[in-house]
């Protein structure tokens, strides 16, 4: 396959000015009009910009856009607001045979970058509505994305250019999707940026998988997992979880049958009792791995098929769960991805054949006990339980539990430590026909 060229951004902007057909509008809150200043400084930008317009004044931005009833700025909601309001406008106000062959588009983000405390989180919602041809039907791409630099100034330098890679990808990389994905972190260094939702709709994309998308972000590191509300729409973890009660059943991608959903059951009405978990406050989510096999990092394979992925995460969202695509291998990065949406408990259910891994020195190099120490403080000090179900071994037919699991001598006393403690617990009353051969 031949590597594509990737512009620098002003060439970007350049390229995108100099096109007769592509003409709209910027509106930017929270962090300056670092997109449209991009488009400004390239040149030749009057073929391109209608209007730019930046409404910091809450009172202001409610009249021209309504306000926000959750009183968040930075959401999806407020970035929707934004994007119809000013597309509308495009459409009703320059509307004379002078834009015939124009395909209008909105840009819009809300953002909050790094306070002069450094003691907020750093995010934003970034989404462009545009026509794909003249006097078409709009088309829609949004992101969520969370800003990492250390440095305000940074931060609102990477939003330039994410806006204008955006502009470029819904232009130049529509018909390819998976480079329209990669092409968002064009000209950003590694670090500075963590793309953790995006969706797309209208007739341009009428064949686009949104799942596929966002396991696209995945594999290319922009984020570490994505979830999906049980319509298979991509969602933002904080918005589900924040503050809930979380049952998650871990199953892997290749995994022929369904799950286990009578063990889930089980460990689900022992997570309630034990946590004293009020049934409004709980959120179950089925888990989608996107490694078949465990191993000591969190990396997928190369070779990992997609597309089978995200056809196994639309199953279980059709079984009306929520389901979260990840490639924690292990148990502790879970727990740590979670811990980021505050939630007030988390339960993991999981074959205990996983835990035997773990606490297996065989499976890990010499630096078993730093790893061991590492998952364990990573696991539970983020108030998580795991409810470990049995399995059959197939070798000597014993149903294997927490009290004849082998563990190597060097993590028993850790182990037995969790278990006296309640921090790993067996699932209970379970039948022979829910126990399977591994």
């Amino acid at each position: 396959m031949e590597k594509r060229e990737i512009l620098d951004t002003k060439r970007k902007a350049l390229k995108i000015n100099l096109n007769p057909k592509i003409y709209g509008t910027f509106a930017e809150i929270g962090a300056g009009q670092e997109v449209a200043r991009n488009f400004f400084t390239a040149g030749a930008a009057s073929g391109t910009v209608a209007k730019t317009m930046s409404a910091y004044d809450m009172t202001f931005s409610d009249a021209i856009y309504g306000a926000e009833q959750s009183g968040r700025y930075v959401s999806q909601s407020r970035l929707m607001k934004m994007l119809n309001h000013e597309y509308g406008l495009l459409n009703e106000r320059l509307s004379s045979e002078k834009y015939d062959e124009r395909t209008f588009f909105a840009f819009a983000d809300t953002v909050t970058t790094l306070n002069f405390n450094k003691s907020n989180d750093p995010h934003g919602w970034i989404g462009l509505k545009f026509q794909s041809e003249p006097d078409g039907d709009a088309n829609e791409i949004l992101f969520h994305v969370r800003l990492l630099d250390t440095d305000a100034a940074l931060q609102q330098n990477v939003l330039g250019t994410l806006g204008v890679n955006l502009m470029f990808a819904a232009f130049y990389y529509l018909d390819d999707p998976k480079t329209m994905v990669e092409s968002l972190a064009d000209n950003l260094t590694i670090g500075s940026v963590e793309i953790d939702l995006i969706s797309v709709d209208g007739p341009a994309f009428k064949h686009i998988n949104n799942i596929l998308l966002n396991l696209y972000l995945i594999v290319k590191d922009f984020s570490s997992a994505a979830i999906f509300d049980s319509s298979g729409k991509p969602r933002l973890p904080k918005d589900l979880l924040y503050k809930k009660d979380i049952m998650i059943l871990r199953t892997k991608y290749a995994q022929k049958s369904n799950p286990n959903f009578s063990m889930l059951n089980k460990a689900v009405d022992q997570f309630v009792r034990s946590e004293n978990v009020k049934e409004e406050n709980l959120s179950v989510l089925i888990e989608v791995l996107l490694s078949n096999v465990l191993t000591a990092d969190d990396e997928a394979p190369e070779d990992i098929d997609l597309e089978a992925v995200a056809k196994r995460a639309q199953e279980m969202c059709d079984t009306g769960n929520l389901v979260i695509v990840s490639n924690f291998a292990r148990h502790n990065k879970l727990a740590k991805y979670l811990d980021r949406c505050k939630p007030k408990s988390v339960g993991i259910s999981t074959n205990i054949n996983n835990l035997k891994f773990v606490f297996n020195s065989g499976n890990f190099g010499d630096n078993y006990y730093s790893q061991l120490l590492s998952y364990v403080s990573d696991m539970f000090s983020k108030n998580v339980k795991l409810f470990a179900y049995p399995y059959l071994d197939k070798k000597t037919q014993e149903v294997i539990t927490t009290v004849n699991m082998p563990v190597t001598q060097e993590a028993k006393p850790l182990f037995d430590f969790l278990i006296i403690n309640g921090y790993i617990s067996d699932i209970e009353e379970y039948s022979e026909g829910d126990v399977k051969t591994v």
